[in-house]
């Protein structure tokens, strides 16, 4: 249950008795929820009730960390002051804000400078702004009044979900308050937690100037924020995260543009929320924050007491041990991603919004780097003036950041170094352009560009009306002119985004497209353009290929089109280079897409970096783990499905006969792995060369196949004999399982002669019930097998039609199959079931 749930139940339950004490008898269930709040922290904060007197008299409570207590004590180490605070509880009949402006809330502050006041419906965190003086700092009320209160609490599930998650939130800001704020990746949980308070307020507020907005965006990026079948309201859930989203990195990007302006041992320097519009130097970003943030629109959503908070908070963290980490490159990595896991977990998983880790962003962008050099005779590779770079799905910009990053130590490299800084800032505007069609993730690549330049000592100048290339904008859409005029933005700087973006997709000779496109991503429902991108890798799908079922609607797949239809048919000559969903290296459905590269491209280079749940487990062939390489510190999942690096260069003079190199990775070090190969003294020596043919749909895996392997049929051929109709297990699952622990004991309680039958029908065993032709008594028997046991090493794993993996064993009963001999005859020969080992014909 919620422990907020649990709270209120609590309370109401003491209350109902008759036989409390206003006061005290509600400790205990005080105690209750803030110590389950606590364990989630980290470190835990624990909540201890009736204090010593430390000289300022006895709280009701105080809040410690686990370094105040000896090992497994219950009480606190003598003398110690509690690190996040003390608390004073009053009956629900008091007002809390009275009683923080008391003497006694005044003398624990005095002694404890941060005090909870709370009258069990209220709660109000007494603690000390900027200059160390006492201050109200964040509030939360359950209720106005007491009667209110106790008539809401009489229903606690109702009470928990209107307020359960937002007042959760709340006491956990208040037992991080004291706590040192220096970390990214803490700073960016503070900001989530603000953010999911927004969120909750905007929630079925109607407003028409957010309409207004939403229109404008739609039309911008060519869209619809439309929910599905399924869920109804996910575009606007989507929509209003985004806007939501975009206030806290609209705040925070100002914050860290204030924070170049104002020096670190300044203490006297604070941080105006209000002032964020004057930081935010990209007209399409501060068009959105004006629209966002004006009073007329915070007010009825109840956001400035939220930003106030931020603001706050901000004006709290220690800036000198927060910038040395934000500025080593870890930016995105310690906060974007931990924000948006914090601030909307299901959100980040509908986008598809993971962090491509160092080690792969710097892989690829090495190896950009060195095929212009040696397939493209462009000796200085991403420096040269005439290599214009496009990452269509740039998110926060890591890859951009790491272009830069190459071209400043090439420069340097050739002894430029008084003007790196100038060349770099320079490239950033006119030749290395990103593309985003999320509001959040955009702020944070100018961000992140912009910071780059400036440590290079050549800031963009806001009076210049100087930005980086990054633009937000639809990247699958917009290539080709108009039919028809040109359609009205609401907003200027919406139109003035567009056009920008479209000029470059249209009119920069694009020479490297590379970047991580999304797997699975929600935006809304896609224009034709879009969704058409697809269509000729459909070509021949069926009537040549006799493939019916496929799916390539996948988004990266779109994202391979776009770059092998920009790089081949307009520019004739360039890189193409995407770590994504490795399914198209041999799934028979991207048979017309293989077909497509081979014939469009001159050399081809594939890293498969494995990590598929599904294929292989995350397995490697020795059977150690295989992580994907997404798993990081800050995302230790990772992702379900493979992943591998495509490169693919074509040459100004087309050959025709491509080179296709094919190598694996696996294990947990292959991020390591990779860097490691570019140092080897022959690169394309580390790889196979596949030879796709017509025979194994043009696959670019390299097989060893015997000669007669070929000759055997099909799954498919031997799925269309009559009347045989695939693979049905039909007995409720007792045959399958994803999980082989929860498949063996099944099946072993079910040969287990100790259990009587009536054991197994208490048990609801799914082999209690008949199956036809299955019979559940007649068939348990086993004298059949005499005294042989159950080889549970023969429970194995089989490929469904859909690839999908399923833990199966055969049951001794009789079953046929189909097979073909040597002179081409059909016979029937009967399945075989394992027992100790040996084989027993049923």
């Amino acid at each position: 249950m919620n422990p907020f749930e649990t709270y209120i139940r609590e309370i109401y339950d003491i209350r109902s008795t008759g036989a409390a004490v206003p006061e005290t008898a509600y400790y205990p269930a005080l105690a209750n929820l803030l110590n389950e709040i606590g364990k989630t922290l980290k470190p835990k904060v624990r909540c201890i009730i009736n204090l010593k007197n430390r000289g300022a008299g006895l709280p009701d409570g105080g809040l410690f960390t686990p370094d105040q207590f000896q090992k497994s004590a219950a009480e606190p180490l003598p003398g110690a002051i509690p690190a996040r605070g003390v608390i004073e509880v009053k009956p629900a009949s008091v007002d809390a804000w009275l009683t923080a402006d008391g003497e006694q809330v005044s003398r624990y502050w005095g002694k404890y400078r941060q005090v909870l006041v709370t009258n069990l419906r209220d709660f109000l965190l007494v603690g000390q702004d900027a200059d160390g003086k006492p201050a109200k700092l964040e509030a939360y009320r359950l209720a106005a009044s007491e009667a209110e209160f106790w008539k809401e609490a009489a229903h606690p599930r109702r009470l928990a979900a209107a307020h359960g998650e937002r007042c959760l939130e709340y006491l956990k800001r208040v037992m991080l308050q004291a706590a040192p704020l220096a970390a990214p990746k803490d700073l960016a949980w503070f900001l989530a937690s603000y953010a999911r308070d927004a969120k909750a307020r905007m929630a079925g507020v109607a407003l028409p100037a957010l309409d207004t907005l939403r229109a404008a965006l739609e039309e911008a990026l060519g869209l619809k924020f439309e929910g599905t079948k399924a869920d109804p309201g996910k575009g606007e859930h989507f929509f209003r995260s985004t806007l939501v989203q975009t206030i806290f990195y609209g705040v925070f990007s100002a914050w860290v543009l204030w924070d170049k302006q104002h020096p670190r041992t300044d203490r006297q320097a604070r941080f105006n929320w209000r002032e964020t519009v004057w930081y935010l130097h990209v007209p399409m970003i501060r068009a959105l924050f004006e629209q966002l943030a004006t009073p007329a629109k915070l007010g009825p959503l109840g956001l400035v007491e939220v930003l106030e908070w931020t603001e706050t908070t901000l004006n709290r963290v220690d800036r000198a041990s927060f910038f040395d980490q934000f500025e080593e490159g870890h930016a995105v990595q310690y906060f974007y991603e931990p924000f948006l896991e914090a601030f909307d977990p299901q959100l980040r998983k509908d986008l598809g919004v993971w962090y491509t880790p160092p080690e792969i962003v710097r892989y690829m962008v090495a190896r950009v780097d060195t095929v212009l050099r040696q397939e493209l005779d462009l000796p200085d590779g991403l420096a040269d003036p005439r290599v214009y770079v496009l990452d269509p799905c740039c998110g926060t910009g890591a890859y951009l950041v790491e272009v830069l990053t190459r071209i400043t130590a090439t420069l340097r490299a050739k002894g430029d170094d008084a003007l790196v800084g100038a060349d770099v800032k320079k490239a950033a505007l006119s030749r290395v352009f990103g593309f985003e069609i999320l509001p959040a993730p955009f702020v944070v690549a100018h961000l992140q560009v912009g910071l780059y330049v400036q440590n290079l000592g050549a800031p963009l100048a806001a009076g210049a009306n100087e930005r980086a290339g990054v633009y937000l904008t639809n990247a699958l859409t917009g290539w080709e002119p108009p039919q028809g005029p040109k359609q009205r933005l609401i907003f200027p700087e919406l139109a003035e985004e567009r056009d920008a973006a479209e000029e470059v997709k249209r009119d920069k000779p694009i020479l490297v497209i590379l970047g991580n496109p999304p797997y699975n991503a929600f935006a809304g429902v896609s224009p034709q353009e879009e969704q058409g991108l697809v269509e000729p890798y459909k070509e021949g799908l069926i009537s040549r290929w006799g493939i019916k079922k496929f799916n390539l609607d996948d988004l990266y797949v779109r994202f391979f089109r776009l770059a092998e239809r920009r790089i081949a048919e307009k520019t004739g000559k360039g890189v193409v280079c995407y770590i994504s969903n490795f399914s198209y290296l041999g799934d028979p459905s991207f048979v017309v897409m293989r077909q497509r590269f081979l014939s469009e491209f001159d050399a081809l280079w594939f890293d498969c970096l494995n990590g598929d749940s599904r294929e292989t487990g995350k397995v490697t062939p020795e059977g150690r783990p295989d992580p994907s390489v997404f798993s990081t510190e800050s995302n230790r999942e990772g992702i379900r499905v493979g992943t591998a690096i495509g490169l693919m260069v074509r040459q100004e003079q087309h050959r025709g006969a491509p080179t296709v190199r094919f190598r694996h990775f696996w294990g947990a070090s292959k991020r390591a792995d990779l860097l490691e190969s570019l140092n080897a003294p022959d690169f394309n020596a580390q790889y196979q060369q596949a030879q796709p043919d017509e025979s194994n749909r043009f696959s670019f895996r390299p097989g060893v196949v015997a000669a007669h392997y070929q000759k055997w049929p099909n799954l498919i051929e031997i799925a269309s004999e009559f009347p045989f109709n695939g693979l049905f297990e039909k007995r409720g699952n007792a045959l399958i399982n994803i999980e082989k622990e929860v498949l063996e004991g099944l099946i072993k309680l079910y040969f287990d002669n100790d259990k009587d039958w009536d054991y197994l029908k208490n048990q609801r065993h799914p082999l209690h019930f008949s199956w036809r032709p299955f019979e559940r008594q007649m068939d348990r028997p086993v004298p059949l097998f005499g005294n042989s046991k159950f080889c549970n090493s023969l429970v194995g794993r089989i490929s469904t039609g859909s690839g999908r993996k399923t833990t199966v064993n055969t049951m001794p009963r009789r079953s046929w199959w189909t097979r073909w001999n040597s002179s081409g005859r059909r016979r029937r020969i009967s399945v075989t079931s394992h027992f100790n080992g040996e084989m027993i014909n049923p």
